[in-house]
C-alpha cells in the first residue's frame, strides 16, 4: 500500500527545501511525476493508522503554508 502527497506551495510560505527536509524526515520518499512525495507502508493498513501518519505530516508542516492532498492505493 502506497500513500501519495502532493504539494502546493504558498509564496509567503516555508521554502520548498524546508518542507522537503520536514517530510523526508518522516518516512517520505520523493518522487517525479503526478506525485511530489509518497510514503510505503508495509502491508495493508487501516484508516485509523493512516489517518494518525497524516496528522503527523500536518502537525509537521503546521504554519509552513503548505496545502496538502491525498491519495492512498493498495
Amino acid at each position: 500500500m502506497e500513500t501519495y502527497v502532493d504539494l502546493i506551495l504558498a509564496a509567503d510560505g516555508e521554502k520548498a527545501s524546508v518542507v522537503h527536509d520536514k517530510l523526508i524526515k518522516l518516512g517520505l520518499k520523493p518522487t517525479i511525476g503526478d506525485h511530489d512525495f509518497f510514503y510505503t507502508w508495509k502491508g495493508i493498513v487501516t484508516i485509523e493508522e493512516e489517518l494518525a501518519f497524516i496528522n503527523r505530516i500536518q502537525d509537521s508542516l503546521k504554519g509552513t503554508g503548505v496545502m496538502l492532498k491525498f491519495c492512498s492505493v493498495r
